[in-house]
């Protein structure tokens, strides 16, 4: 167990670019439901004043910034750094596309494997792929000593126990990021919990990506569509 203090005096600096995956963002889903544009901003307020308040500190942020930090609602379910429940909001990026993809992949495969009722998407599924640049002088790389030797217990797949109580102790310590190696990704990869919107160096994503997704009940294939074709791709097998 890991005490507050222990966590400060192991601190460093951590910055560089990020990236994240989020459905496709190009698309109003709510526009096909109404009948005119004035009706389609209207909804969006609506539903906008029912969403949990920003905070604070994250309000001058782009909305894709913002989003993760919205904690004025219970969390539905825990993650690797955030308890379910009352909690603070986590940003969860990768430090590339490859990984951030595999991440998002899991966890679309994982929904078709827990509903095997569901039917799969025999259509393309947009995806909006963002880069963020973030910097922290207040930071804990897991992927090195001393923290290193604790691999297996941060690496777990599943029980986020242990990453939940580091994660409580950390915030005590005023810790801004949490650097990780990526479970998901089967190449290595490195992830990163920013706990802090005060890490974004801009304001808005530097860098905007769209690209296709395709799921099937072996694998989710990433297509990334720029300048009228497709010149990068990745495929994620389904782990059982």
């Amino acid at each position: 167990m890991w005490t507050p203090t222990a966590l400060a005096s192991e601190a460093c600096r951590c910055e560089g670019t990020a990236w994240r995956v989020v459905e496709g963002q190009h698309l109003v889903s709510t526009r096909k439901i109404v009948a005119t544009q004035s009706d389609q901003a209207l909804l969006e307020d609506i539903l906008e004043g029912t969403k949990p308040p920003v905070p604070k500190e994250a309000k001058s942020l782009h909305y894709l910034l913002y989003s993760p930090f919205r904690y004025g609602a219970p969390y539905p379910a825990g993650s690797r750094f955030r308890r379910a429940g009352w909690s603070e909001g986590v940003f969860y990026a990768s430090e590339q596309v490859r990984t951030a993809l595999a991440e998002y992949c899991h966890y679309r495969l994982r929904f078709f494997t827990e509903s095997p009722n569901t039917v799969l998407p025999r259509q393309q599924e947009h995806l909006t792929v963002f880069s963020v640049e973030h910097r922290s002088t207040r930071a804990l790389d897991l992927t090195l000593p001393p923290f290193a030797a604790e691999r297996e217990t941060w690496a777990h797949p599943s029980d986020y126990g242990a990453t939940q109580a580091f994660a409580d102790a950390a915030r005590e310590a005023s810790i801004e990021t949490i650097r990780y190696e990526s479970v998901r990704d089967l190449d290595p990869g490195v992830n990163l919990a920013l706990l802090s919107p005060s890490v974004f160096k801009l304001k808005k994503p530097k860098t905007m990506q769209t690209w296709f997704l395709y799921v099937s009940e072996l694998e989710a294939n990433c297509i990334r569509a720029s300048a009228n074709r497709y010149d990068e791709q990745w495929t994620f097998p389904q782990r059982r």
